[in-house]
């Protein structure tokens, strides 16, 4: 496993339509791991594979809430959603920035596992606007795209260690 190198906005390849994985290769297993490897290493919950300079559609999510296995889903396409939710949304190939964007509050998606085996993902909240900002990565869309107002600076919160 390795740690790619996250593209960020303004790299051509974030803004291109990714193409169908026709089959599970070593290749793309390797990918998959890395992106993982690539997505805990940023402090992530989710990565596209555009985001690491493969146009290939795959996303890769873990919310830990959830308390299960991250998701690998390969040519995932959204099939369901109901409801809405605002609230800030940044990215790892948008360093530094956040913003306000309205997703749906649910949403089904289906796909194909790392085994190449169909599979449906539903999810509410977080996983439901994660679901959402991957898979538009594989269309080349940036969620700043969908930004209402301006783009702010985020600030990561880490916690402090009290003093003894």
């Amino acid at each position: 496993m390795a740690i790619r190198n996250i593209r960020v906005m303004g790299d051509s390849i974030l803004n291109k339509q990714a193409k169908e994985v026709k089959e599970m290769t070593p290749k793309i297993s390797a990918l998959i791991d890395d992106m993982l490897e690539t997505m805990y290493d940023a402090n992530g919950v989710g990565l596209a594979a555009p985001q690491v300079g493969i146009l290939k559609r795959i996303i890769v999510i873990d919310v830990s809430y959830e308390g299960n296995e991250p998701i690998v889903l390969i040519n995932p396409e959204i099939i369901e959603t109901s409801g809405t939710q605002t609230g800030d949304e940044g990215c790892l190939s948008v360093p530094g920035k956040a913003g306000k964007v309205t997703r749906p509050n649910h949403v089904k998606a289906k796909g194909f596992d790392r085994n190449m085996q169909e599979i449906v993902v539903e999810g509410e909240e977080l996983l439901a606007r994660a679901l959402c900002h991957e898979i538009d990565h594989l269309n080349g869309v940036l969620y700043v795209e969908k930004v209402e107002g301006e783009l702010h600076d985020s600030t990561v919160y880490e916690e402090e260690e009290e003093e003894a």
